[in-house]
């Protein structure tokens, strides 16, 4: 067995398509190889900027020869088909392999050297490679089927053992020599087999192992804020993106001008991050040092002192930008931004941002004045740093307002959730958020600080956008949640009432986001609304494909927090349920319940009554021969028809007296205490309470099965027994539908 080593060596490789580009040469690699019918024992990948490479391990020296079949028509079929395979397979009629009526095409394909099948594999390679931008150069490129590749190409070490495998690729001709680092080591290196290629490199100042990177950067720039007695901030973007701009990387720490930090620390943060690949360190109180870390690529002499003050000069060039966007923001009032959002198309079909604000406005205030969201005895939090919990001066809390009416609270928070909802865009039209998009709502709530917005509004400024993703904070504030509530509210609704709702995998609006966010927003704070009546205050006309929409989402974000989702279905089936926190208890309540022995138990005997129901009620006849009587059990697959059902059988009960069997008489009892005292369990929405009480008629189930039967030849009894049955059905039905429960 043999190990094979490619380099595909070009100018710079962007570090955001390096971990992709990975995948991808493994992937057509193997692709390639399997088509010769060879396979690597292990493939190990690895990426700089300045080069792409693949190390098969274990590879045969030769291939299998492979038996190859076609199969084609059958003996007794046209001419012309026949003749069409044999264009196909190009072989002649004689060569053609005869099976139970049908011709087969036969051939061997003979084994080959490993390396004569790696030769073209890699030219193929490089031509099929899915680059998300690519480019061609050179004289080749006046020819539109010249090869492409992400920079041009300017080496290719291609070694199986220690032997080169010859191909050629754009003019470039594959060897076994490659270059070190560009500054440190720019000269040839010449590779003797896979086996000393990294260490080689390594020797040459280059680290081609992205992962060793990538450590050597998290522990230097730790170790770097740890000597200037900070704390570094720690990203796993920033760290795999500086991993894939350097060969040798060496992080150094460096400092910013004090001034800079009147700035909000997000701006500085970004700053660093986006423009510049800077990490950023914080003090030992955890506010925002002015203090950068950078990696470099060369070790230099100096200790890396003018790499420093290199990157502290392009730092406060940016910096002062972006302090004179928020300064210059300071001067003009959210208020007065509002104007501008006329101007700002939010959809062709659904006018302009302004409309969407106006709409938000007068929901979030409806969701405070209709009892959704409800005055809370916290005030508002300060801003700092992007943590919701912190405060700093920049929005300090409001001073407590005086003693007001439950009806004067309420009013005060509808005001104020009105006014953050009308602000909430206004940040749009900023020149900082022009710059960084990724600020808007947390720009808008340092403005409304500033100007004297009172906290409670500039923090539902701040976070309105809130919860962006899993994982993400979800607000908590009174009037924070009615302006985020409102605002995914009519996102979902607007669009759902136009038409483009998501379908498929597609959801270009980011509507199944907002769903989850509004589900999180809804269960995490406890709000008890119809989504029935918060959609129609939306906007909605037709909202039953928004609450089908929402019941979707509400399945897959409780499956994945380990619900099981026939129990979900189970509670759905009831119909006419969109207060998703008392759904929610239904099914928890129903998920502890169906695990326990009463549980597994009582499912059991209420499918065998629902077995009985629905094998004996369609064929039932709708009047009883012996009596000319209707016949109650006509009705019992209409649910409409289930108090119906009940009652007339309680007549019958009452109305023909018979000797009950002793189980059958035990269920009737138990079933009259137990029916109460769910159902009023159910109205308290005490769900376990509910569980509870259905658990009673566990045993006098199991008894009526063993010892009455149910079919009895006398009419009256069969129809008084199959509505006992039915009276069971429909008390469990009070909980959940038990028919919708696998097991």
């Amino acid at each position: 067995m043999t190990d094979f080593l490619l380099e595909l060596r070009s100018e710079e490789i962007p570090a955001r398509m390096q971990a992709k580009a990975r995948e991808d040469l493994s992937r057509l690699f193997v692709g390639e190889l399997a088509k010769a019918g060879i396979a690597a024992g292990r493939i190990t990948t690895y990426a700089t900027p300045r080069r792409l490479v693949l190390i098969a391990h274990d590879l045969p020296e030769r291939t299998e020869p492979v038996r190859e079949e076609v199969k084609g028509p059958r003996a007794s079929a046209p001419p012309q088909a026949l003749e069409g395979f044999l264009r196909k397979t190009g072989l002649t009629r004689e060569a053609l392999t005869e099976r139970d009526g049908v011709f087969f095409a036969v051939t061997e394909v003979p084994g080959r050297e490993t390396a004569q099948v790696l030769a073209a594999a890699i030219p193929a390679i490089v031509r099929a490679f899915p680059w998300p931008k690519s480019m061609r150069w050179g004289a080749v490129s006046l020819s539109p089927e010249s090869p492409r590749w992400v920079r041009p190409l300017q080496g290719i070490v291609a070694l199986f053992g220690s032997e080169v495998v010859p191909c050629e690729v754009a003019g470039v001709t594959s060897g076994a020599v490659t270059l070190g680092h560009r500054f440190h080591h720019p000269g040839a290196i010449t590779i003797g087999s896979a086996a000393d290629y990294v260490e080689k490199l390594r020797a040459c100042h280059v680290i081609v192992d992205q992962d060793e990177r990538a450590a050597i950067i998290a522990v230097g720039a730790k170790m770097a804020a740890q000597g200037a007695g900070l704390k570094l901030v720690e990203d796993e973007g920033l760290l795999a993106e500086n991993a894939g701009l350097t060969e040798w990387p060496v992080p150094l720490i460096g400092r910013f001008d004090e001034a800079f930090l009147a700035v909000p620390p997000e701006v500085i943060q970004l700053t660093a991050r986006v423009n510049q690949k800077y990490f950023v360190c914080r003090d030992g109180e955890g506010k925002l040092a002015n203090a950068f870390v950078c990696t470099a690529n060369i070790d230099a002499a100096d200790g890396g002192e003018r790499i420093v003050a290199g990157n502290a000069k392009v730092l406060a060039a940016r910096l002062s930008d972006a302090k004179f966007f928020y300064e210059t923001d300071l001067k003009t009032r959210l208020e007065d931004q509002l104007p501008k959002l006329e101007k700002i198309v939010f959809h062709e079909k659904l006018g302009t941002v302004a409309d969407k604000v106006e709409r938000v406005a007068k929901l979030a205030r409806w969701l405070v004045e209709s009892g959704v969201v409800k005055p809370s005895p916290l005030q508002g939090r300060g801003l700092g740093e992007g943590a919701s919990s912190s405060s700093d001066a920049a929005f300090a809390d409001s001073p407590l307002s005086p003693a007001l009416s439950p009806e004067g609270e309420r009013e005060r928070l509808a005001d104020m959730a009105e006014r953050a909802a009308r602000l909430a865009k206004a940040d749009l039209v900023t020149g900082m958020v022009g710059e960084f998009p990724e600020l808007q709502g947390l720009m808008g709530g340092y403005y409304a600080a500033a100007q004297g917005e009172p906290a409670e509004v500039a923090e539902a400024v701040r976070d309105h956008y809130k919860p962006v993703g899993q994982g993400d904070d979800v607000p908590t504030a009174p009037v924070t949640v009615a302006v985020a509530l409102a605002d995914k509210l009519d996102s979902i609704v607007q669009f759902f009432a136009v038409g483009l709702k998501p379908s498929g995998s597609k959801d270009p609006f980011a509507l199944r986001r907002s769903a989850l966010g509004v589900l999180a927003l809804l269960l995490d704070n406890g709000l008890r609304v119809s989504l029935s009546k918060a959609t129609s205050a939306a906007g909605a006309t037709a909202y039953e494909d928004v609450l089908d929409f929402f019941a979707d989402r509400l399945k897959v974000q409780q499956r994945e927090a380990g619900v099981r989702h026939d129990l979900i279905d189970a509670v759905f089936a009831l119909g006419g349920e969109d207060d998703l926190v008392r759904l929610l208890a239904r099914v928890h309540a129903l998920q502890s319940f169906v695990t326990t022995g009463d549980g597994t138990n009582l499912l059991a005997g209420y499918k065998r009554a629902a077995n009985i129901l629905k094998k004996e009620a369609p064929g039932a006849s709708k009047h009883i021969p012996e009596t000319g009587e209707e016949d109650p059990l006509a009705m019992v697959e209409d649910p409409d028809f289930a108090p119906v059902v009940t009652e007339l059988a309680r007549t019958e009960r009452e109305a023909r007296d018979y000797d009950r069997e002793p189980a059958e008489a035990a269920l009737i009892a138990a079933l009259d205490a137990a029916e109460p005292q769910a159902e009023k369990a159910v109205e308290a929405e005490d769900f376990a309470g509910a569980m509870a009480a259905l658990a009673s008629l566990r045993a006098p189930i199991d008894a009526f099965f063993t010892d009455v039967t149910v079919n009895d030849a006398d009419p009256h009894k069969r129809t008084a027994r199959l509505s006992l049955l039915a009276r069971v059905r429909d008390a469990v039905h009070r909980v959940a539908d038990f028919s919708k429960i696998e097991g």
